[in-house]
């Protein structure tokens, strides 16, 4: 478990205190922004390697248990977070990597993005919170909670660093989005508009959905995801 909480805190480190932050302007001024992008995805690969295989050996050791019902809402649950975030992915996004010229770009807030300008992110977020709940081990407390932790503050930290980089461009498309979802929407600063969220990209969130879906139930049967742990294939 020590070397689980290790990698955690590293994982943890590399985003919130690095990226997104004025020591990630300085190491970009100071090597260029090729060069730190290179070696920040190696870091990052490097801790969630390290991650995954102390999560693997950590030992079982059981915490709480929400009941059955807590997992039988996964499917709708991660369902939801996939229309999130594998949506969000595909999409042209000024708070992505390398895609700030798309805030000028006219019909860029759409879809998933009318809901938040974080779609990945709190895709992530919802997964990693119900994971967190249907599990309730000691190990998966430390994996799911930290990346709870970084998806959520993770959407800060990119907002902070776009509105450095960007300026009245990213203040003009965060005036018409929301960090948290259906915030704009409310507020009356966006609309949503359902007819964009049944495109391609919905249709393929399906289909990427059902793939994890089939190999979840098929690959770990003892975990199955499915409504009474059910293991049809």
């Amino acid at each position: 478990m020590t070397m689980l909480i290790a990698a955690a805190a590293v994982f943890l480190a590399i985003h919130l205190l690095i990226a997104g932050t004025r020591l990630r302007d300085a190491i970009v001024g100071a090597i260029g922004e090729g060069a730190y992008l290179g070696l920040f995805s190696l870091a990052s690969i490097g801790a969630i390697v390290w991650l995954v295989i102390a999560f693997k050996a950590a030992p079982d050791v059981p915490l709480y248990y929400l009941g059955r019902g807590v997992h039988d809402m996964g499917i709708v649950v991660v369902l939801l977070a996939f229309l999130l975030g594998v949506q969000g992915l595909m999409m042209p996004n000024p708070a992505s990597l390398k895609q700030e010229g798309s805030a000028a770009k006219p019909g860029t807030i759409s879809g998933v993005l009318r809901i938040t300008r974080h779609p990945f992110l709190w895709g992530v977020a919802l997964w990693a919170a119900f994971h967190l709940a249907a599990n309730g081990d000691e190990a998966s407390v430390v994996l799911f909670g930290t990346l709870l932790i970084l998806s959520l503050l993770g959407t800060v930290s990119i907002d902070a660093k776009r509105k450095r980089k960007m300026g009245a461009a990213w203040s003009a498309f965060a005036a018409k989005t929301s960090n948290i979802p259906f915030g704009a929407v409310i507020a009356g600063r966006n609309t949503l508009n359902l007819s964009e969220s049944f495109g391609w990209r919905f249709w393929l969130t399906l289909l990427v959905f059902a793939a994890a879906l089939f190999v979840h139930t098929h690959f770990f049967p003892a975990h199955s995801p499915l409504p009474g742990g059910a293991v049809p294939f």
